[in-house]
């Protein structure tokens, strides 16, 4: 009865909101729009606060529950072929099994389909149905429902009962557990997830090609530029009868993202942390100083055919662009730090070792210098992940909660991220873990198995320094030493964004995926117009999204600033 009654309140309220701010849309990036801010207020008043509160461990006897708990748990469907059933297998039972011995906890997993998660979240929760753990990449969402009464604030029972989660706050620690804490009225909507690793962002090249071509690997835009140059007028060489594929660079329709080092490489590196926040709504960087040379380079790029002529017409979960760089015909692209060398058997490089030569490879380069000559990349902070949050329809808040700490026990997630050694995995001479590409039942369908490490985003073993060992042996088939050399470059010149809490930024309410969808168009058609009409466009698809709701977000994020800190460039 409590999910109907709750389910027809938020369908109503969601239609009211919708009317009024006229969001609608699709998200689903791989890493979809972050934004820094807080939740906004909320009335917490019947939105099941007391339920949370009410965990004084009461219920546990020896640590259990007395009468076996039932929770649902969010898990990606990616949709991979020949992966495993994301709802049901060996880590799903591992984790199952672990819960009803630890704490008579029945955990059962509910798919979300990965490419179009916020969609789905968003129906789920209207219809109160969502698993009573939840989690997503666009706090937006989290946002917009916990106004509406339809999150639970999870600022007193996080806090009432660290004494038996110790493993989650040892991992998260209050930097990622308080993270999302309102600074004001002390509401916290949701959990930050930590990224073990920090690297973001690559830019990689065909090492075959350069060999071929006798060229070197460019350390600048303008031999970036001219290797790509170089590929496009010896695409015969490269390709032979496949010549008319060639794709000297690649970008997907999400631009903000694939040419991120190079958009951030046009943004001064002495950036105030005032500007940068300010501007920071998107992650994708449209409205920082300096988006918009970079993006008239890529427009110029695009006209000289030295790009992806069709990217635009292809969306989030289509493997086309994929399929062109296993097939060979792809020289460059900037993607995360280690995409090329992801899937074991199915990676990009695995392909292009079977299907061109032994030497076919994409390798890292750091092409892309900013105006100090260094090459400044703006990497996540270690709460720069998932967002996990409790629906108010979620009636076990402290069995959710101690799921979430059984899966930051470091052995659960060491098993997690290895599986067994022989079918997964394989120990070296020097102790480090070595992964073996699976088939069947063992396939993890996420690297490292972080959808069911929700708490955890990267390589964590129980040891650091075997973790600091086993990284470059992570990817079945991959050379260690074309792996190190990706880890060594996504850290050059590293710049990690400190958190800024000004509370809530009312203005964001809802706007992430309407927003999100303009900039994806606007970054579209800015590559796409001639070279003459690309100031026309820019004003054109700018005013529109700044009088669609950015304009009033900056200007709420100025005031607070202000407020909070005062009149001054960067935080104390």
């Amino acid at each position: 009865m409590r999910k109907k009654v709750l389910s027809v309140a938020l369908v109503g309220l969601m239609c009211l909101q919708l009317v009024a701010c006229g969001s609608s849309g699709k998200g689903g990036n791989d890493t979809a729009t972050q934004n820094d801010t807080p939740a906004a207020t909320a009335d917490t008043e019947g939105t099941g606060s007391d339920a949370a509160v009410s965990g004084d461990n009461g219920e546990l006897v020896d640590g259990k529950f007395a009468e076996t708990k039932h929770i649902t748990v969010e898990v990606y469907d990616r949709g991979n072929d020949g992966g495993s059933d994301p709802t049901n297998n060996m880590y799903t039972k591992y984790i199952h099994d672990g819960m009803l011995d630890a704490y008579n906890v029945e955990v059962e997993f509910k798919a979300v389909p990965r490419w179009t998660e916020v969609d789905e979240l968003n129906n789920l929760l209207a219809a109160g149905d969502a698993p009573d753990i939840c989690v997503t990449y666009d706090y937006a969402t989290i946002q917009t429902y916990a106004n509406m009464g339809g999150v639970m604030d999870l600022a007193q029972i996080v806090e009432d009962n660290k004494s038996v989660t110790p493993n989650l706050w040892n991992w998260l620690g209050e930097t990622n557990m308080y993270w999302d804490k309102d600074p004001f009225d002390g509401t916290l909507w949701a959990i930050e997830g930590k990224r073990a690793t920090t690297n973001r962002i690559n830019t990689f090249i065909r090492q075959d090609w350069l060999d071929k071509l006798e060229l070197k690997a460019p350390t600048t835009r303008e031999e970036f530029e001219k290797v790509l140059i170089a590929f496009r007028d010896n695409a015969d060489t490269l390709l032979g009868e496949d010549a008319d594929k060639m794709v000297p660079y690649s970008v997907s329709y999400d631009v903000g993202w694939r040419a991120g080092t190079l958009i951030e490489s046009f943004i001064d590196p002495d950036i105030s942390e005032r500007e940068f926040y300010v501007n920071g709504f998107d992650d994708r960087k449209l409205t920082q100083e300096g988006t918009k040379e970079a993006c008239r380079l890529l427009n110029k790029w695009y006209n000289d055919g030295l790009m992806w002529k069709d990217f635009a017409l292809y969306k989030s979960g289509d493997t086309t662009e994929d399929d062109m760089m296993k097939a060979g015909y792809v020289g460059a692209f900037t993607h995360n730090w280690d995409y090329p060398f992801r899937n074991g058997d199915d990676s990009i490089n695995a392909n292009l070792k079977r299907l061109v030569g032994d030497d076919a490879k994409f390798v890292a380069i750091d092409p892309f210098e900013d105006s100090k000559g260094t090459h400044t990349k703006y990497v996540t902070s270690t709460a720069g992940d998932r967002k996990i949050f409790f629906p108010v329809t979620n009636d076990e808040p402290l069995a959710s909660l101690l799921y979430l700490d059984w899966i930051s026990d470091p052995e659960h997630i060491q098993y997690l991220q290895l599986g067994d050694e022989g079918v997964t995995h394989e120990v070296l001479e020097d102790g480090a873990y070595s992964v073996i590409a699976a088939t069947g039942d063992p396939i993890m369908n996420s690297g490292f198995n972080i959808d069911y490490t929700i708490t955890c985003n990267g390589l964590n073993l129980k040891d650091e320094n075997l973790t600091k060992l086993s990284i470059s042996h992570s990817y079945a088939g991959i050379e260690p030493e074309v792996v190190a050399e990706a880890d060594r470059i996504a850290n050059v010149d590293a710049v990690q964004e400190r958190n800024v809490n000004v509370g809530v930024i009312e203005a964001e309410e809802g706007m992430g995926t309407t927003l999100g969808e303009k900039r994806d168009i606007m970054y579209d058609q800015l590559l796409l117009a001639t070279p003459d009409q690309f100031d026309a466009v820019w004003d054109q698809y700018m005013s529109d999204y700044m009088s669609s709701g950015g304009e009033a977000i900056k200007t709420e994020r100025d005031s607070k600033w202000v407020a909070l800190f005062g009149d001054v460039p960067n935080m104390p």
